[in-house]
């Protein structure tokens, strides 16, 4: 079988495809044209895939050569996931082996954010230290103020534990369903989304992100939520209007805001969102230590690897096509 994969990935996951007798199509470059893309996914069995690609009804109507598709991420958000199971096309990830690094970006984030460290790192920088001053740009403590986590699944787990460890947070979150581990290991408590936007001293977004939730957080929820909220998101940009979190934060209706993810990626340098002193912001880097990027390319080509073999994919977000 004929694997496409559009970009570099650790070598870990290059050498488990050879090893399985899998010929690889890789192009000469990263910064492939869309043509270009297409050229190569007429040509595969299966891909591979890095990045942004979307895989609709058009896709799969103008490549059914493509009988499975490996994500490099957890999120699959980029594929019509109901399409591809109609047609029997499984759909494969890579969770939990980023959970760890993307909760630990979530957790830089909100602390730096709390601190308004891109604010002061700049005032080094440019040579602008002055003084002491009492009140100039002052920062807020995080200690046993109430995280709120829209999505408590594994990534949502791993920045709420941190955060009750750390500084003693409440937890509260909102969910499609209970997470029973949370309430009993960490007194988590279920909320509407209302509750939730009304109560917390923090937002983190760790949910799967879905058309129906572009900009669930606009200026009507940003109005409800505490004037001292930090806004964290690392799970897609789609899930914030940036126009009016930008409005929320210069006019004190909250806080500040970490991103990790905007909307469109990359964010231009122009941006006003970047002269905020309350804000930080960094280009979608959640997995990017060794240990998360050698762990998602072990399980996306383990995907491949079961797919070629006609066996289930082991991490597979569409599981239904096989019953």
């Amino acid at each position: 079988m004929k694997v496409f994969l559009n970009k570099r990935i650790p070598q870990i996951g290059i050498d488990l495809l050879k090893e399985n007798n899998l010929e690889i199509i890789t192009p000469q470059t990263d910064n492939l044209s869309h043509e270009e893309w297409l050229e190569n996914c007429k040509k595969a069995d299966i891909i591979l895939n890095v990045g942004k690609n979307k895989y609709d009804k058009d896709f799969f109507d103008n490549f059914p050569n493509v009988k499975a598709i490996s994500l490099f991420s957890v999120g699959f958000d980029q594929v019509d996931i109901a399409e591809a199971t109609k047609r029997k096309i499984p759909v494969g990830n890579t969770p939990d082996v980023l959970s760890r690094a993307t909760s630990d970006v979530a957790f830089l984030l909100m602390q730096m954010v709390s601190r308004k460290v891109n604010y002061n790192i700049e005032k080094v920088k440019s040579g602008n230290w002055k003084d002491f001053d009492a009140l100039e740009e002052l920062g807020q403590e995080l200690y046993g103020k109430t995280l709120g986590i829209l999505g408590l699944g594994r990534i949502g787990f791993e920045m709420a534990e941190k955060c009750k460890g750390a500084f003693g947070m409440n937890i509260i979150y909102h969910n499609r369903s209970h997470n029973e581990t949370a309430e009993k290991e960490l007194d988590a408590k279920y909320v509407s989304f209302d509750e939730l936007i009304q109560n917390s001293d923090i937002i983190s977004i760790h949910a799967n992100y879905t058309p129906e939730q572009a900009n669930l957080f606009n200026q009507s929820v940003f109005e409800k939520m505490k004037p001292n909220l930090i806004f964290i998101n690392t799970a897609r940009g789609g899930f914030h209007n940036e126009t009016d979190l930008y409005k929320a934060l210069k006019s004190g209706k909250i806080w500040g805001a970490g991103l990790d993810v905007t909307n469109p990626e990359p964010m231009s340098n122009e941006n006003p969102l970047l002269q905020l002193p309350n804000v930080c912001i960094l280009p979608h880097i959640g997995s990017a230590t060794i240990e998360a990027r050698n762990g998602m390319a072990r399980l996306a080509a383990e995907n491949v690897i079961a797919f070629s073999k006609n066996q289930p994919m082991p991490n597979c977000v569409n599981p239904e096509i096989y019953q």
